[in-house]
């Protein structure tokens, strides 16, 4: 129980301009992760016929669906962002509203630990990915080399 105060006064602390710091770089690194999942997908299209020659196409379809998954989530997840960070006026205005900053707050401290959680998820499954591709276009050069 005392933790929970202990953040919650902790958060009091951060002033209007780190929060919208903060929420500027999430949408940043949001809008990153959307490009180089881009990029992943073309990979995997590109290589597609390598890996099922590999026999490694049961291996990297999990990985695939996950991606999927991602990117949709990361869509939602930027959604939200920018809506919280148009929200940050509740913050500004010399209004004092408690609760709703205080709900400000909250909303903040979960965006963080979700934006923290997809990109646990995102970069697992991305290294998944670069390690299978990776061992595909080892093969092939293998397999090139002794033709």
């Amino acid at each position: 129980m005392e933790t929970k105060s202990n953040k919650r006064r902790f958060r009091e602390w951060f002033s209007a301009e780190e929060l919208h710091e903060e929420s500027k770089k999430w949408s940043s690194e949001l809008h990153f992760a959307r490009d180089e999942q881009k990029f992943l997908n073309q990979m995997v299209k590109d290589y597609t016929l390598d890996i099922i020659d590999s026999d490694m196409f049961k291996t990297i379809q999990p990985v695939v669906e996950s991606l999927n998954k991602s990117e949709k989530d990361l869509v939602d997840l930027f959604k939200k962002v920018q809506l919280h960070g148009n929200q940050l006026q509740i913050m500004l205005d010399q209004v004092n509203q408690e609760k709703m900053e205080q709900a400000y707050l909250e909303t903040h401290s979960e965006f963080g630990r979700e934006v923290e959680d997809f990109f646990v998820k995102y970069r697992d499954s991305k290294t998944k990915i670069f390690d299978i591709v990776s061992n595909v276009i080892k093969r092939k050069k293998q397999k090139r080399l002794l033709n």
